[in-house]
C-alpha cells in the first residue's frame, strides 16, 4: 500500500504509535522497544486487535476499521476528527454541554453493549480509548477503541483496566462485570471532566500517577466513591460502581 507522502505522527502511546496516512485515514503501528518481552506482549496486543475487530465488524459506535498494511506494518482506521474523549475533555471541559455530555454517556453504553452481545469484553475501559468524531453536521460522537487487552473466549489480552476504573474488591479477571464497573468511572468522567478523586487535566509526571493509583485503589477498596446524587444520572454511575448492574441495556 503506497501513500504520496511520509505519515506524520499524530500520537505515541506506550505501545503503539498512530500516524495519519492520508487526509481520513490513519495507522496504528506496533512501538519499537528495547524489552524482548514487552516486544512480545505488544505483538500480542496486535494480534488480539485484528481479531477482535474482525469478530466486531462495523458498527456505529466502534472506531471504523479499515483493515491492515504492511508497510508501514499496523492497523489501517478512520481518523477521529477530534481526538480523544480524554484529550477533549482536558482542553474543552467548560464549554461541554450536558445535552452533549448525556449524549456520550449513551454511546459509551451503546459500545459496551454491542461488544458484549458479539462476546467481547473490552477490558481496558478509560477516557484515552474512546474518540470523538465530527458527522456531517459538525456533531461531535463517541466511538470505542482500542481492543489490544481484550477478550472473547479462547482470545486472552490479558489486561485490566487502570486504576480508577476498576474494582479492586474483585479478582484480577476479565469479566462482563470489569467493563460494567468502569462505565461508572467513564460516565463519572464525561460528567464532570476529570477521573475519579483526581483533579482536572493530565497527570504531570509518573510519581503523580503512581499515587493517584494507589490512593483511589485504596478509597475503591473500601467500597468509597465520590459523591453523584448532584450529577445527571449520579444515581446510575453509584450503581454501576456497587455491582448493581449484571447487563449493560439495564443502564
Amino acid at each position: 500500500m503506497g501513500y504520496s507522502s511520509l505519515p506524520q505522527e499524530i500520537n505515541v502511546g506506550s505501545t503503539s504509535i498512530i500516524l495519519r496516512l492520508k487526509p481520513g485515514v490513519v495507522l496504528k503501528s506496533p512501538r519499537l522497544v528495547d524489552s524482548h518481552s514487552f516486544a512480545e506482549d505488544i505483538k500480542l496486543s496486535f494480534i488480539v486487535e485484528e481479531k477482535i475487530l474482525k469478530i466486531l465488524g462495523d458498527h456505529p459506535r466502534i472506531m471504523k476499521f479499515l483493515g491492515t498494511s504492511e508497510l508501514p506494518k499496523g492497523l489501517l482506521f478512520v481518523e477521529a476528527s477530534a481526538g480523544s474523549l480524554q484529550a477533549y475533555l482536558d482542553r474543552n471541559n467548560e464549554s461541554i454541554s450536558i445535552a452533549c455530555r448525556m449524549k456520550w454517556r449513551t454511546q459509551a453504553a451503546e459500545a459496551t453493549q454491542y461488544t458484549h452481545m458479539k462476546g467481547v469484553i473490552h477490558s481496558d475501559l478509560r477516557p484515552e480509548n474512546y474518540l470523538l468524531h465530527a458527522d456531517a453536521n459538525g456533531s461531535l460522537n463517541l466511538y470505542l477503541t482500542d481492543f489490544g487487552g481484550s477478550t472473547c473466549g479462547e482470545i486472552d489480552g490479558g489486561h485490566l483496566p487502570d486504576s480508577g476504573f476498576f474494582d479492586p474488591r474483585k479478582p484480577w479477571e476479565s469479566t462482563w462485570d470489569t467493563d460494567i464497573f468502569s462505565l461508572g468511572s467513564i460516565f463519572y468522567t464525561i460528567m464532570t471532566g476529570h477521573w475519579p478523586y483526581k483533579s482536572p487535566g493530565p497527570f504531570d509526571s509518573v510519581e503523580e500517577k503512581c499515587c493517584y493509583d494507589d490512593k483511589v485503589d485504596e478509597l475503591f477498596g473500601q467500597g468509597k466513591f465520590p459523591a453523584v446524587l448532584d450529577l445527571a444520572g449520579g444515581g446510575i454511575i453509584q450503581s454501576c460502581w456497587n455491582g448493581e448492574y449484571t447487563d449493560v441495556k439495564d443502564l
